[in-house]
């Protein structure tokens, strides 16, 4: 019987009478990414720290292979891990770096030198065996402590915040690179991140995070298309929050709803919930699933507040009468809209989506 890279069984912690992790339970499929999202204090980091042995559970048990080791210190769980400071050791070479692991576990010179090389062809910086972490680009950097957190060969690769203190373009770029070399290395891995885009970008499965639970699980599509909250929605990028009250079914998991805000505005929801005519609902619309048009029967009328380029798209502020909140709306062309002229927003069914709460 095969067990999970990785078990985490009902597992809390609290600090100074604070519990900061709520009883959770996780597993890992083999080979996949999974990454941990949420704000700063949601428990993400300390959950990382429990797998990695820094801290210990208050409850509950950590298995890897299932084997328990919830008591075993952090040299002894066959993990790896690279820090967002990436923690090289500055008084070393890059060559001495990458193969520490490998002289702490006592491997002979030839074959520790056979894999330091393997491991900085694998990053892209063979021949930088001499090069001085100073010498050295900040993108090259976490290469360099990838290449000594996988010299060991692993079972887990932990990944606490790696890209956060690089610029905009080259942790995006980092991104692919680290998702790549994860691939092809089938390496199963925990990803600890408050970047809602790196956590889209480079998993299999996204864990929301929030006070200490985990409020929602899921490939990263279904996670962002189909928010179970209004915080999920919200934190994993913008959406538009509407109330209403459902009017008629409109087909198999189909249901018209008119806004509270506008009674005469709605639109259809396709949601599995089992809903009623007269039923109070709470929505989510992604801005990129707005559309604006006239102003008819129908839609949502709101009048241009501001617009904005934003490279690949358009960003409008919308306001309507009615809604507490500007409604934004992303078009990858120019609408031809003028500001304070009255138009229509609608969305395609299937676009707007019920949430579990109206927190």
């Amino acid at each position: 019987m095969n067990r999970p890279p990785l078990q985490l069984l009902d597992v809390s912690k609290s600090f100074g009478g604070v519990q900061v992790l709520k009883p959770l339970r996780l597993d890992l499929a083999d080979g996949e990414m999974l990454a941990l999202l949420g704000p700063s204090g949601c428990g993400k980091t300390t959950t990382l720290r429990l797998i990695a042995g820094f801290e210990a559970p208050d409850a509950g048990s950590v298995h890897i292979a299932g084997r328990d080791v919830t008591r075993l210190p952090p040299n002894r769980r066959g993990l790896g891990m690279v820090f967002q400071n990436y923690s090289l050791f500055p008084h070393m070479t890059v060559g001495e770096n990458v193969a520490f692991g490998l002289k702490m576990r006592h491997m002979a010179g030839s074959d520790k030198t056979r894999r330091v090389r393997a491991m900085l062809e694998m990053v892209r910086l063979d021949g930088y065996e001499d090069r001085h972490i100073h010498q050295l680009s900040g993108g090259q950097q976490q290469r360099i402590a990838l290449a000594r957190a996988l010299a060991t060969e692993p079972a887990i690769l932990l990944l606490d915040e790696p890209l956060g203190a690089l610029d905009k373009n080259l942790r995006e770029r980092m991104q692919f690179e680290l998702r790549e070399i994860q691939r092809k290395l089938g390496i199963t891995s925990i990803l600890v991140t408050h970047d809602q885009e790196e956590a889209l970008t480079m998993s299999d499965r996204v864990a929301v995070m929030a006070q200490g639970a985990v409020v929602q699980i899921g490939r990263p599509t279904e996670v962002y298309d189909r928010p179970r909250t209004r915080f999920v929605s919200e934190f994993l990028g913008t959406a538009n929050i509407f109330t209403g009250v459902v009017t008629s079914a409109a087909g198999a998991s189909a249901w018209s709803v008119a806004l509270d805000a506008q009674p005469g505005a709605g639109g259809v929801v396709e949601t599995d919930a089992m809903l009623r005519p007269g039923q109070h609902v709470t929505l989510a619309v992604r801005p990129e699933r707005l559309s604006i048009g006239p102003a008819g029967q129908g839609a949502i009328h709101a009048k241009l507040r501001d617009v904005v380029f934003r490279g690949a798209s358009f960003a409008y502020e919308l306001i309507a009468p009615g809604q507490d909140q500007p409604i934004f709306v992303y078009s990858q062309a120019r609408q031809p809209v003028v500001p304070d002229e009255c138009v229509g927003l609608t969305w395609a069914p299937g676009s707007a989506i019920i949430l579990q709460d109206a927190e």
